[in-house]
């Protein structure tokens, strides 16, 4: 199996090795203390691989223990891999940023959303963040094509910042099918992840073959015990590949992924996005507006959101360069990118941990990837 990123160590790269030392022994110490069963830390620099480590259990019944193929759920870091297809559409000349949805996707234009651009749709200000998509749409691309556009608004778009947790990416993945007549997954594997050599690493839809690799997911530890979350750890859930959240990766693969945004839009001499384009969406297009689910200025690009110069920031780290880009996922990984220095990183972890530790957590760990950054 090749690897998408040739294997390297901190010192060739300018990277010291202490603070990487002290990440990875803080991850063992959260495992130690019962945070979670097990994990999953790479970082990477100048297309190689500082430090890929893998901790603990994969699964807790039977106990099958972590390593370098396991893969974790990726939750809401999907959304910038979904949202990289979507790059790569208007880089075809298919799509523009400002265009309405319902420009591609007609019925869309129902309940009062005829004039939501992509741009709105990705930064987050759509105006439906509660909307559902039901499992029934999941293999049913008429019915989710239905579904979506049958979305009522709670808010005028563009009024507000609000994190929408799955219906923005859902709505993405219509619009990629109704532009490309492909299936989003079959789309995001072909453009996306196959031509970074990144299809045996990051799966948006897992087939059946690769669910033996598959990291269970679970609720943080009662009485010591990891209570398995039954609605993520099923057949039906790994085959969806959920577009804002149903994502498979290891952190090898998603460090390459942000490593080829980092180096602006190549990977192994395989360019499959422009500078230019990397450039424009991780600018922060929202501001210090405050983002009313995240309570707090994201500062959120088309996809990713940036580090920013606020005084705290949400996972990427509070010593990151303003420009380090990323997003997570929910209670349980981060991934990011800083373009100044090439550095990139990725954070798994299988407990849906609360908010609290959590963001701790990846402030504690961006912060020691952070502190290894030499000059170059």
């Amino acid at each position: 199996m090749s690897v998408p990123l040739p294997e390297s160590n901190p010192e060739s790269l300018g990277l010291d090795p202490r603070p990487l030392e002290r990440l990875c022994a803080t991850i063992e110490r959260h495992i130690a203390e019962g945070q979670h069963p097990g994990a999953q830390v790479a970082v990477a620099r100048h297309g190689k691989l500082a430090l890929f480590r893998s901790f603990g259990r994969a699964r807790v019944s039977p106990d099958v223990a972590t390593d370098a193929r396991t893969l974790f759920l990726m939750y809401s870091n999907t959304k910038v891999v979904t949202a990289a297809a979507v790059w790569m559409l208007v880089e075809d000349g298919l799509l523009r940023f400002s265009d309405p949805i319902a420009q591609h996707v007609p019925e869309f234009a129902a309940n009062g959303k005829g004039g939501i651009t992509v741009l709105q749709l990705l930064t987050h200000q759509g105006g439906f963040p509660s909307a559902q998509v039901p499992e029934a749409c999941w293999a049913d691309h008429a019915l989710l094509r239905k579904t979506v556009s049958d979305f009522t608004l709670e808010w005028t778009p563009g009024s507000k910042v609000q994190y929408h947790p799955a219906a923005a990416h859902w709505t993405a993945a219509v619009l990629i099918e109704a532009i490309t007549g492909q299936d989003f997954r079959a789309f995001i594997k072909a453009r996306v992840l196959e031509p970074l050599g990144l299809q045996d690493e990051v799966f948006v839809g897992l087939p059946e073959a690769q669910l033996a690799r598959a990291a269970d997911i679970h609720d943080p530890p009662v009485d010591g015990a990891f209570p398995p979350r039954a609605a993520e750890n099923t057949a039906a859930h790994h085959a969806a590949g959920i577009p804002g959240g149903g994502g498979y990766g290891t952190a090898r693969g998603m460090a390459a992924f942000y490593q080829m945004l980092a180096q602006g839009g190549v990977l192994g001499g395989v360019r499959v996005l422009s500078p230019r384009m990397i450039e424009f969406v991780t600018r922060n297009f929202t501001g210090d507006r405050i983002d009313e689910y995240m309570g707090l200025p994201m500062c959120r690009g088309i996809g990713p959101h940036s580090r920013g110069e606020h005084p705290v920031a949400r996972g990427l780290g509070s010593i990151g360069h303003p420009r380090t880009f990323g997003h997570g996922g929910v209670g349980s990984s981060y991934c990011w990118a800083d373009p100044a220095s090439g550095v990139s990183f990725a954070f798994f972890s299988n407990a849906r941990q609360t908010e609290l530790f959590h963001n701790q957590r990846m402030d504690v760990l961006s912060n020691l990837a952070h502190a290894a950054i030499l000059p170059a």
